[in-house]
């Protein structure tokens, strides 16, 4: 289950699994282009795992692909009104600006999302999401907060769903494609008690 392209400066990846006891992944990613002046980038965490989480995150990415221009907070709250006769999903959207080099990202739930640059010493941790309490489609935080940051090209936008575990930071071999980044993640820092998904998204830069 993979997925990849390039967005204006934006390379990106994604792959998922599901639990190994489970024939359908309830983890989705998010990547959609809006226009030719933004990306959205992020992942859906259906509640559980199998059929029932796997319909949860696919009635939020339909909910995304209609209204990916819309304010993060907008968007969360059309995906909590469509998503009430559901289990719910936990959700972590970034979007990225590419003229301003900025990305606004909202989190509710338990996905996280890092902004992970290349230091002296090996990858070093830039900014993380707020992640919010609360599950879309059943009880939503309130207000929602969107946070700004700025990207810069190296930058990597890493987003992962909790049956990746937090130690992945370390690993990332810099030198490496956004498809090998992502993949290897997902392959050494995966739990076996859930689904898993993981987004890689790094800035090019213009060339």
């Amino acid at each position: 289950m993979f997925r990849n392209g390039r967005f204006g400066p934006i390379e990106w990846a994604a792959t998922r699994r599901p639990r190994p006891d489970e024939s359908v992944c309830g983890d989705l990613p998010v990547a959609l282009e809006i226009g030719t002046g933004a990306a959205l980038f992020g992942a859906l965490d259906g509640l559980g795992h199998g059929e029932p989480a796997a319909a949860a995150a696919q009635c939020a990415a339909e909910v995304l692909e209609r209204a990916r221009a819309e304010p993060l907070d907008v968007v969360v709250q059309l995906c909590h009104r469509a998503l009430t006769e559901t289990r719910g999903v936990a959700m972590t959207l970034a979007r990225i600006d590419f003229d301003t080099d900025t990305m606004s990202w909202i989190g509710i739930g338990n996905v996280a999302a890092n902004l992970v640059a290349k230091g002296p010493t090996g990858a070093e941790m830039r900014s993380s999401v707020f992640l919010a309490g609360g599950i879309v489609g059943y009880r939503m935080p309130q207000p929602l907060l969107t946070h700004q940051v700025g990207i810069t090209p190296g930058d990597l936008l890493v987003v992962a769903s909790d049956g990746i575990s937090a130690r992945y930071v370390d690993s990332i071999d810099f030198s490496a494609p956004a498809t090998e980044i992502a993949q290897q993640i997902l392959a050494d820092h995966s739990r076996e008690v859930d689904d898993a998904l993981v987004l890689a998204a790094r800035h090019r830069g213009s060339t």
